[in-house]
């Protein structure tokens, strides 16, 4: 066994069925007395039904939460997290709700519980991303790691399939980059592995059959595992590309991971056989080639968008996104350039079939 370091993540899980019953007591543990509640425009319902459960203890609902959180939305919150006085946050949602209470988390340090209704793992990440300028700037802060995940399958139950499948994706990519993480280790390598299984065998079934109990407890568990993945060891390539669009092109996250993760997991098969080969595996096949075709047979599966232009990335920006990605690169297994991101960003703009 080669060395390692595994650096564990203190973060408390709560998982199940109804789990959000057991909220005012989680807020007891967190000695939190007065939660500001974060969701969506669109999910401010269920921040009401939230404050609804825990009454006196809500400093109200701000539903301002939006996709790559722009730094305006950003000091906003947390203007108004201190006007009302809040001591913690209650984060509800997918990741642009608690990326919004990670970054009132960044300045003032309050605690965040968060209970994600989609599977994008970043409830189980001490990375924290905001927009400004057109550019995504992301970090790691132990400041930013909710502190309780509340994770109850039913809030995933009313999840449209698209975005189910999506988010699900997503999560998956934070799984594929852990196993050639530059600073990757057997345990995670076998988290990631088994959150790739859990997704790959799920996800279908939410897709065919929405109110499935059991595929979405395993969709919510695999995200769970490919969350603390991705917490746990380094970003590489695929999700440069992610921040570098996301930001500078406004594209809807989820599908941007979907979309790109065939081409980035493919662009790296073969200085990584070891990882994309349990990759591959993990979806059915056996070598590492086999994994971004199987991946992208997956998107098609799961009738997801299968190109950038699908998602409103615009030709004439992909070689301003190469020059980004690279101006500022993260580890990768495979060295790059914009010419290589380019013809990467080229094939995945056409949505080419890979083989």
């Amino acid at each position: 066994m080669d060395h390692f370091v595994y650096q564990g993540l203190p973060s408390r899980v709560v998982f199940g069925w109804d789990s959000l019953q057991r909220l005012p007591e989680e807020l007891d543990r967190l000695g939190m007395a007065r939660a500001l509640i974060l969701t969506t425009p669109e999910q401010k319902a269920l921040g009401e039904q939230v404050a609804a459960l825990i009454g006196e203890r809500a400093a109200g609902v701000l539903a301002e939460a939006v996709m790559h959180v722009p730094i305006e939305v950003a000091r906003h919150a947390r203007i108004e997290s201190a006007r009302r006085g809040a001591d913690g946050c209650i984060a509800v949602g997918g990741g642009s709700t608690i990326g919004l209470g990670k970054a009132i988390a960044m300045e003032s340090g309050l605690p965040i519980l968060a209970i994600p209704t989609t599977y994008a793992g970043s409830e189980m990440t001490p990375v924290y991303g905001i927009t400004e300028s057109r550019l995504k700037k992301t970090g790691r802060d132990p400041r930013v790691l909710p502190r309780t995940v509340l994770y109850d399958p039913t809030f995933t139950l009313t999840l449209p399939t698209a975005l189910s499948a999506s988010s699900g994706m997503n999560a998956m990519a934070h799984a594929v980059e852990a196993l050639y993480a530059q600073d990757g280790n057997p345990i995670v390598g076998l988290m990631a592995v088994d959150a790739i299984r859990a997704l790959a065998r799920s996800l279908p079934a939410i897709v065919d059959d929405p109110k499935d109990r059991a595929a979405r407890s395993d969709a919510l568990y695999g995200a769970w595992l490919a969350g603390t993945c991705l917490g746990s060891v380094g970003m590489a390539l695929h999700h440069k590309l992610c921040h570098t669009l996301g930001g500078t092109f406004n594209l809807p996250h989820a599908a941007m991971h979907a979309v790109l993760l065939p081409y980035s997991a493919h662009y790296n098969h073969t200085v990584a056989p070891h990882a994309l080969n349990a990759v591959a595996s993990a979806l059915g096949g056996e070598h590492a080639s086999e994994a971004g075709p199987r991946l992208q047979a997956l998107n098609y599966r799961l009738h997801l968008p299968t190109s950038l232009a699908a998602i409103g990335m615009p030709h004439s920006g992909i070689r301003e996104a190469a020059e980004l990605a690279c101006a500022n690169p993260y580890y990768n297994p495979r060295p790059f350039d914009p010419t290589s991101i380019e013809a990467l960003l080229t094939a995945a703009w056409h949505g080419d079939r890979l083989a």
